[in-house]
């Protein structure tokens, strides 16, 4: 029996029809380098879309590989709760350094949806520790995307993973995005995130006495569409979370890590919120890390005598010492090799690579952020996603639409050769997709 098939009989993969392997073959992948992946056969495939968001410097990295085997000969687990160890603490403060000490207090999970529901329990145990414990409800942007666990799944707003759990859930409330592809006539990017914004505090002004946390993925919600939006908005809402006091949740798990050009996206409003939540980026894609940081007012909000006032959330591998290890070295990669600024010149490149999407007639609403670029296919009939993934993926890149929204977010390794390839691949599926 072929890897494949053994696969579809033990496996069930995530996010997936599984039948549609019937027609679909799975890649069985052998090695990766750089930002190539192999294939069994050995052909290879341009990650362009970092696995899933998550890597950063490319398949077996160096750098990150020789520091995990430096601390696989010291300490692989222990547990966090009554123990510490180095890779923790350091890296939980270079975490703060880089907020300017704004945050802190690392809270360490696994997966980019357990850091959505530690910030939001958070949120709501600070408020009832507070005598305040009518502020229980959240609220969140339209088109929003949080994660798919119970919790996280509240304050997500796409019906395709949402609506089948709909009986676990406690949904949340929603408030307009301030996405750029709404603009009106003779409305700019910055008059969207205004517009958007005074719908919100209406929205707080009758419901901030119930609501304890807005929750925002800054500057790009991802998995609705790569929806873009003016840093205004986050401006202008924390001073509407501090004026009706709410509480501010970045999700940073997708577009952290320098993935818009700063090494927190929210850096870009000059702003920062209650809690950030780092996922995905932050161990260079090398193992399962995430992790919360708050302000210290909210970690004072729990420090006391009584047990009950803590937080007793826990996680078996919370702050293993191999996951963190793989985020200091992925710090360290950004520390020594000027990578935001490098990444600028990339960005560039991925944009010159884009210029012949951009005439081609079907192709709308071409946008940009840092080294995540996108845009929508109109006209394309139904299946595109699955045809157009197929055609880049015979050409050797892998490319995965959202809908009939195509996005680029390649590792921060591509050169000028590896841009074009994936600028003509995006191009020639395109003819072949519609």
């Amino acid at each position: 029996m072929s890897l494949l098939d053994r696969s579809l009989a033990a496996v069930w993969h995530p996010c997936t029809q599984m039948k549609q392997h019937e027609q679909q073959p799975l890649i069985a992948i052998a090695r990766g380098e750089g930002p190539w992946l192999f294939d069994s056969d050995g052909k290879r495939y341009l990650d362009a879309v970092s696995s899933w968001w998550v890597n950063l410097f490319g398949h077996c990295n160096a750098h990150i590989n020789q520091r995990l085997r430096e601390q696989l000969e010291k300490l692989e687990h222990v547990m966090l709760a009554g123990f510490t160890h180095e890779p923790v603490v350091r890296l939980s403060e270079k975490l703060s350094a880089l907020t300017g000490g704004a945050l802190g207090h690392a809270f360490y999970a696994s997966d980019g949806a357990s850091a959505t529901e530690i910030a939001l329990k958070m949120s709501l145990h600070y408020w009832r520790n507070s005598g305040r414990g009518s502020k229980d409800r959240f609220v969140c942007l339209a088109g929003s995307y949080h994660g798919e666990t119970v919790g996280a799944l509240a304050v997500t707003d796409i019906a395709l993973f949402r609506d089948a759990y709909a009986p676990l859930v406690r949904a949340a409330d929603t408030v307009p995005s301030p996405d750029a592809r709404t603009a009106e006539a003779g409305e700019s990017a910055v008059d969207v995130a205004r517009r958007a914004a005074a719908i919100l505090e209406a929205w707080l002004i009758d419901n901030h006495e119930r609501t304890a946390a807005l929750i925002v993925e800054p500057l790009v919600q991802c998995a609705t569409g790569m929806a873009m939006y003016d840093p205004e908005y986050l401006r202008l809402a924390r001073a509407l979370c501090d004026k009706y006091e709410v509480h501010l949740i970045a999700d940073e798990i997708a577009v952290g890590c320098g993935r818009t050009g700063t090494f927190f996206a929210c850096e870009q409003s000059g702003i920062w919120p209650d809690f950030i939540c780092l996922s995905k980026g932050i161990s260079g894609g090398y193992l399962p890390l995430s992790l919360v940081l708050s302000r210290d007012s909210i970690y004072q909000a729990f420090y006391a005598d009584d047990v009950s006032r803590g937080f007793l959330h826990s996680h078996s591998y919370t702050g293993n010492p191999l996951a963190c290890t793989a985020a200091l070295a992925t710090l360290e990669i950004f520390e020594h090799e000027n990578v935001l600024a490098r990444n600028a010149e990339r960005a560039a490149s991925m944009r010159a690579a884009a210029q012949p999407l951009a005439e081609h007639p079907c192709v709308k609403h071409l946008r940009q952020q840092g080294m995540i670029l996108a845009f929508d296919v109109s006209g394309a009939s139904s299946g595109f996603a699955r045809r157009y993934g197929d055609a880049a993926r015979e050409a050797g890149v892998l490319l995965r639409p959202i809908g009939n929204t195509v996005y680029w977010m390649p590792p921060y390794v591509l050169d000028e050769a590896e841009f074009s390839l994936l600028g003509k691949v995006s191009l020639d599926a395109l003819q072949v997709s519609l």
